[in-house]
């Protein structure tokens, strides 16, 4: 058979967390734009929440469907419906999570058996997927869902343990043998580095995906080159791992009606958002989200609100709060939504992110550091504030604003799992006011804009990303071929 012109086939199973699944449904998308056959295996609800994108792609084309395989709540003491990783919110609900996650081996194992696909590219969060995908003789391809240089940066903590060499949790030190010389501290570690998790399966869920990371066929990273080359050069050369960046994949949405549509079912529709961005001046609007993980409390949620009134910035303000029915909202300070009216919109629940973004009227972007929003940004070249709560998000920062300079930190200091490091309402101007106005501003405006036509150069034809889609794809053509002679 021609080995150029024979349909490959690829299973995605993406983690069953927004900030995995979303990236991972743009570049099984990506794939499928390149003439594969592409089968994403999910939940039924994660499959209820991907219909409308799975139908557009059908339109255009693609081949691309949904394979659903039961989540095992009921098995493990979670209740019905319990299939996303952001409701597990207690130790105890994650530890049962994780091993739920780990149930999914079987059933993925008989859908394997049935379609026979050419690769399995699974979240790097399923570390079991590269055992059963060679069980079944196909490559297993890692989704990193971040960037090489937080990966870098995990690596070198683990290997060479510099956080183990300081007498404060406070005390900064030095990431050894890196590219940029990178401080961070302990209070800004995730728990698997700081030994204040008491979680066995969490840390053997570590131990299982480095494993299964050195094993696998290669990893695919949502990142471009020109972003992040000493890390991306790092990961492969002194690592020495496989690795391909497609990103940045939110590129592929080229429509206001597809950016509007990742995710979930947005809590405001796309023309509204679009009609109160169009009435404001080019680069005079921040944009303030924090992912779908941070939950900030109602006193944090206070100070942002002061510090965004102080700024006298022009605002969207995505919170996680359901709209109260005339009661009071401890939240918000007395009056506020009627002193910014027209000045400031509060999105409750889900934004169209990338839609707004890519608006020419937001010219800054306050954060929490995820991989999704903080390339979503770059993309958009605006310049950001940062703001890491937990996951690698301390790590992205540093990249932002020391390696990058296209942001500057509000001044969190310690990892927490969901409720952010407590801000003052000062710290939240002064960021603001840095990003919007003067010469810094516009100095990390320009930095930033340049990044931006450099991911949107990466996905075109000769690009980075291109080309590294076009090689991986080529690589399995004939990973594929070769098993069949």
């Amino acid at each position: 058979m021609d080995s150029q012109r024979r349909q490959l086939h690829l299973f995605f199973l993406p983690y069953l967390a927004q900030g995995h699944m979303i990236p991972a449904i743009d570049m099984a998308k990506l794939f499928a734009s390149k003439g594969l056959k592409i089968s994403i295996v999910t939940t039924p609800l994660h499959a209820s929440l991907l219909s409308k994108t799975i139908e557009k792609g059908k339109t255009l084309g693609f081949k691309l469907d949904v394979l659903i395989i039961e989540f095992p709540c009921v098995q493990v003491g979670l209740p019905n419906g319990f299939e996303s990783y952001h409701m597990a919110t207690s130790p105890d609900l994650r530890q049962k999570f994780l091993k739920a996650t780990t149930i999914l081996e079987h059933p993925l194992g008989e859908l394997l058996q049935e379609h026979r696909p050419d690769c399995l590219v699974a979240s790097v969060m399923f570390p079991w997927a590269t055992v059963v995908a060679r069980k079944f003789g196909i490559p297993r391809l890692i989704f990193h869902a971040t960037s090489f240089f937080s990966i870098c940066t995990s690596e070198c903590l683990r290997l060479y343990e510099p956080h183990k060499n300081i007498s404060s949790d406070s005390e900064p030190f030095i990431i050894p043998n890196f590219p940029n010389e990178i401080k961070l501290t302990r209070k800004q570690l995730p728990e698997l580095f700081t030994q204040k998790v008491n979680d066995a399966g969490l840390m053997e869920l570590y131990k299982q995906v480095i494993e299964a990371e050195l094993t696998s066929y290669g990893a695919i990273f949502n990142s471009f080159y020109e972003l992040e080359p000493a890390y991306a050069d790092y990961y492969k050369r002194v690592l020495g791992r496989k690795a391909w960046h497609i990103g940045p994949v939110s590129l592929c949405n080229k429509e206001n009606e597809d950016k509007a549509r990742r995710g979930k079912e947005a809590s405001i529709h796309g023309h509204e958002c679009l009609k109160w961005l169009n009435s404001k001046e080019p680069n005079s609007v921040v944009y303030v989200c924090f992912g779908s993980m941070a939950n900030f409390n109602d006193s944090q949620l206070m100070e942002i609100a002061m510090g965004l009134e102080a700024s006298q910035q022009q605002f969207i303000w995505v919170v996680k709060r359901e709209k109260n029915g005339g009661g009071k909202e401890e939240w918000l300070p007395e009056g506020f939504e009627k002193r910014v009216e027209g000045n400031g919109l509060i999105i409750r629940g889900w934004a169209p992110q990338v839609l707004i973004l890519d608006h020419e009227a937001v010219g800054g972007f306050v954060t929490h550091c995820g991989w999704n929003s903080t390339l979503e940004g770059v993309a958009a070249g605006v310049p950001m504030v940062t703001w890491p709560v937990s996951a690698e998000q301390f790590y992205n920062e540093k990249l932002v604003t020391q390696v990058l300079r296209i942001g500057v930190g509000v001044g969190a200091q310690q990892w927490v799992r969901f409720l952010g490091d407590s801000i003052r309402r000062e710290a939240i101007e002064k960021g603001l006011l840095r990003i919007m106005v003067g010469e810094e501003a516009e100095e990390m405006r320009s930095r930033a804009r340049e990044l931006g036509k450099m991911g949107n150069r990466a996905i075109e034809e000769g690009g980075s990303s291109y080309s590294d889609l076009n090689a991986l794809i080529d690589n399995l053509r004939s990973h594929s071929f070769a098993v069949e002679e």
